[in-house]
């Protein structure tokens, strides 16, 4: 009898602990760059450089992993799990060294680079691995709520103690606390089962050039929303630092505001699971973007600290719902055998977007002030909530 229930309970004990492995090397990925972003501005408008400066700091934090996503992708495909995972920790671990062992502009952007390399590097496999291990869309609702938290608990952690160490000890311990989280992932990557891949001639041929994957009519419409919520956290997470500065608010309220936006996200992503039944696609896409574009329409008119950590909340729970939902509707609209591949352009058109955006908006906020761009973001996300609505309706490959 007890053999029995053994035997029944082993594949979900082993599932789950696969499920938290990859959480967990996500995190360890996720929290450095996020470190490193909350880190990097706050040197760089102490050394004097301005809001055009930070906006190109802030860019290369998804420049590389822009031009990286998809040889990351075939990458995922041929090798698996184990060695791109491994790839992105020594990544951001170079980027830890330097910023550790000297300040300087010069160094900032390399580091931004590097962490930004390695988060999205990494991100690609994890994704992949993660959507292979369900069949349902149900299912990857769940997984992806699962594996969206990572990013949710590293807002948390990361920038809270990174805070915290610059105001008590300044930025070069700061920047050196950062090697415990590509060291953790390094080695909790161990725990993820190997995958047995298929490298044969005729398995390989069935692949269509990446191009081919525009002509699909509801891909374009996901890639739209998805970069809206890239370009928000953008915005979001360049603009919050300098807002404060000019209101004199410490680097520890800011890193507070950013734990609040991350601990709300984390929650939304605990719940997902178990209402992911009851919630309509349509709700968690289009309604969350118009909660997100009131979210930032507000925020240049607050001026209260305690406001800005609850719109960071709201913003929170809003674009953590449009993320699981988003990751399992691309498995829905695309082909089978191309979902590494259409993983890989989501990433790049992310992280495209990330390191045009901010350069963009810091020009555009040194010209109108700050809070012009909290604005623009609002129409965006509005407008960007009607895409939603027809990827909703649309049909489905799978």
């Amino acid at each position: 009898m007890e053999n029995n229930i053994n035997k029944k309970y082993a594949p979900r004990v082993k599932r789950t602990t696969e499920i938290i492995s990859l959480v967990a090397c996500q995190v360890g990925l996720h929290a450095c760059m996020q470190s490193m972003r909350l880190a990097t501005p706050l040197e760089a408008l102490l050394m004097g450089y301005g809001e055009l400066e930070v906006g190109i700091l802030i860019s290369l934090f998804g420049l590389a992993p822009a031009l990286l996503a998809i040889p990351a992708g075939h990458m995922a495909d041929r090798y698996g799990y184990h060695s791109p995972v491994r790839i992105a920790a020594s990544l951001s671990m170079v980027a830890v060294v330097i910023t550790a062992l000297q300040g300087g502009l010069a160094t900032l952007l390399l580091a931004a680079s590097l962490s930004g390399a390695g988060s999205g590097f990494g991100m690609i496999a994890i994704q992949r691995t993660a959507g292979r291990m369900v069949s349902n869309s149900t299912d990857r609702i769940k997984i992806f709520s699962w594996i969206a938290l990572a990013p949710a608990i590293a807002g948390f952690f990361g920038p809270g103690i990174t805070g915290v160490l610059i105001d008590l000890y300044g930025f070069r311990v700061s920047f050196g606390s950062m090697a415990v989280f590509p060291i953790a992932t390094f080695f909790l990557s161990w725990l993820v089962p190997a995958e047995k891949l298929n490298h044969s001639a005729d398995n390989t041929k069935k692949y269509k050039p990446s191009k081919s994957l525009f002509t699909e009519r509801l891909f374009i419409r996901l890639l739209i929303i998805n970069w809206l919520v890239a370009v928000s956290w953008g915005v979001f997470s360049m603009a919050l630092p300098i807002l404060s500065h000019e209101r004199d608010i410490s680097s520890s309220v800011v890193g507070f505001i950013f734990m609040v936006y991350s601990l709300s996200s984390m929650v939304v992503r605990v719940i997902i699971p178990f209402v992911a039944q009851r919630l309509s696609e349509q709700i968690m896409l289009g309604g969350t973007l118009l909660l997100s574009a009131v979210v930032f329409m507000l925020f240049p008119i607050i001026s209260s600290e305690l406001t800005m950590a609850l719109l960071a909340a709201v913003l929170g729970i809003a674009l953590g719902m449009i993320q699981p939902a988003m990751l399992a509707m691309l498995y829905k609209i695309t082909p089978k055998n191309r979902h590494g591949e259409a993983l890989a352009l989501r990433s790049a058109f992310s992280h495209i977007s990330m390191a045009t955006m901010p350069v963009m908006f810091g020009v555009l906020g040194s010209v109108v002030g700050i809070g012009a761009l909290f604005w623009l973001m609002a129409i965006l996300l509005a407008a960007g909530s009607m895409q939603a609505r027809h990827l909703a309706k649309g049909k489905y490959l799978n």
